[in-house]
């Protein structure tokens, strides 16, 4: 028996030989992180030092940004050295580290995607009283729920964590997962994964609810109202729609694998559904949102334009 006192470090045994493609992989993920660092940091820029885009929305889409900036470095950097390792360890604590910044950035994530479609919402369906509404202190509100919760909540879920008892230390993933390390546990779990599932399926139906409760009254409006209405709910919760399905069929994913075995599907599959959640939303919402959104595309040019003179 090994006990998490005496437990130093985790294998990753998902990761397989891949001689010297192994410089290709990695410059494959390097230049894929620098694209989402690049894109994301870009954004998050034009967002903050224009005023013209203080607003609702924007802030949200930059919370948005940041979110995913830290989930994908939250992986990355730890990929990159796992792909030129020969031997796939990670120390416990780093381990602990990487479920914190993954879980989290899920959550934010979700709930982020949540507050954006209740922000359509009041501005397809309350133009109005958009303003009234969506104050200065509820956007502060919002941003601060998002973030804060699933901080709190991943802190509660290491703290059971943690102190196992483990009977082993091989994790069948190619990064550190909160359930992965709980089933080498050779102690009673039921509390932890009771714990887990409430603080999980409590997030997705939350959120769940509150994008479907807004889009059905965004579709409501869009059938009865106006031209205009219509185009301006196709213009800006396209871009949202795409981004939440993007999230969701790699999160569920992640969710049903955690939960059952998924060893019938092929290794490499495995490894890309498993990475899904992390690499493909921080690669595609800075650019589906730079190209559709006309507001941050004009900022947009405006500041290249500038920097090229």
């Amino acid at each position: 028996m090994m006990n998490s006192t005496q437990l130093s470090y985790f294998t990753l045994a998902a990761y397989f030989n891949t001689g010297d493609f192994k410089y290709f992989y990695f410059m494959v993920i390097f230049l894929l992180y620098i694209f989402i660092v690049s894109a994301n940091v870009f954004l998050i820029v034009v967002i903050c030092m224009n005023r013209s885009l203080h607003e609702p929305m924007y802030l949200f889409l930059c919370s948005l940004f940041v979110s995913e900036l830290y989930g994908s470095t939250g992986l990355f950097p730890f990929l990159l050295l796992q792909i030129l390792s020969d031997i796939h360890t990670v120390s416990k604590a780093f381990c602990f580290l990487q479920i914190y910044c993954a879980h989290t950035y899920g959550g934010v994530e979700y709930l982020n995607l949540a507050v954006m479609s209740y922000d359509r919402y009041l501005a397809i369906c309350y133009p109005l009283q958009y303003n009234t509404r969506m104050t200065s202190k509820k956007i502060g509100t919002l941003i601060a729920v998002t973030w804060l919760y699933p901080c709190f909540a991943l802190v509660v879920s290491l703290c059971l964590t943690t102190p196992l008892q483990l009977c082993g230390n091989i994790i069948d993933k190619v990064f550190c997962a909160t359930h992965s390390v709980v089933k080498l546990a050779c102690s009673d779990t039921s509390g932890i994964n009771i714990y887990g599932l409430i603080a999980s399926f409590g997030t997705i139906s939350v959120a769940l609810i509150v994008i479907l409760y807004t889009y059905l009254h965004i579709l409501r409006v869009c059938f009865s109202g106006s031209k205009q209405t219509r185009q301006k709910a196709v213009s800006t919760c396209t871009p949202h729609l795409a981004s939440l399905l993007n999230f969701s069929v790699g999160a569920s994913f992640e969710l049903l694998q955690s939960r059952f075995d998924m060893s019938r599907l092929p290794n490499m599959l495995r490894i890309f559904l498993s990475l899904y959640f992390l690499t493909c939303p921080p690669l595609f919402n800075p650019v589906m949102y730079g190209l559709n959104m006309s507001k941050i595309r004009a900022v947009s040019k405006s500041l290249l334009s500038n920097v090229g003179y």
